[in-house]
């Protein structure tokens, strides 16, 4: 069964950052109503870390969800945008795994970029990410951490393939914070 993209993309004005996952989970995986939703994902405790020195920033243990409103007003003050590489996708396994997603529509990542006049770099958050958008661009990809220079229409931005959110990937979440910071600190964003 194809499984349309249940979030519209967030597309803050003055985003400099656009960071593509692949899909979301499940509904039924999700603590919060937005981007990254499962409590078992630690893309925003890594933004906690990176950003606050405190991976429980965005979290709100006792309730076992994020705090969306935070993490909404902040990504709009740091000017980074979200979204993903599918808009529709089958999956395979009935799981969360980027390995069981078959891409039935890969999502219009110019228009997005079009969207973001100030964008200067996209960030893929895992490896179907990655497949998805060196595929469309015709580019290699970066190493895990590091980045390759993707021209797009009369600009060029730096492409930068960071390790998965997910625990799935092995590495702890202290080792991904680090990556994290040193992209967010070459790109001059405050706080890293």
């Amino acid at each position: 069964m194809t499984e349309q993209h249940p979030l519209k993309p967030f597309l803050p004005a003055n985003a400099r950052v656009l960071m593509l996952g692949s899909f979301p989970p499940a509904r039924k995986r999700w603590c919060m109503d937005f981007f990254y939703p499962n409590y078992q994902n630690d893309m925003w405790r890594i933004m906690g870390e990176v950003f606050f020195r405190d991976k429980d920033h965005f979290v709100d243990v006792g309730q076992r969800t994020f705090r969306k409103t935070a993490i909404v007003e902040w990504l709009n003050t740091v000017g980074i945008a979200l979204f993903d590489t599918a808009t529709a996708v089958i999956r395979s396994k009935n799981t969360a795994s980027d390995k069981d997603l078959v891409v039935v529509e890969p999502t219009d990542i110019d228009a997005l970029l079009r969207a973001l006049p100030a964008c200067q770099a996209v960030v893929v958050t895992g490896q179907k990410a990655a497949d998805v958008l060196t595929a469309h661009y015709g580019i290699a990809q970066p190493k895990v951490g590091g980045w390759t220079a993707l021209p797009f229409e009369g600009r060029t931005l730096r492409l930068y393939r960071m390790p998965s959110s997910s625990r799935a990937y092995p590495m702890r979440l202290e080792q991904k914070a680090a990556i994290y910071a040193r992209m967010f600190g070459e790109l001059m964003m405050k706080g890293s």
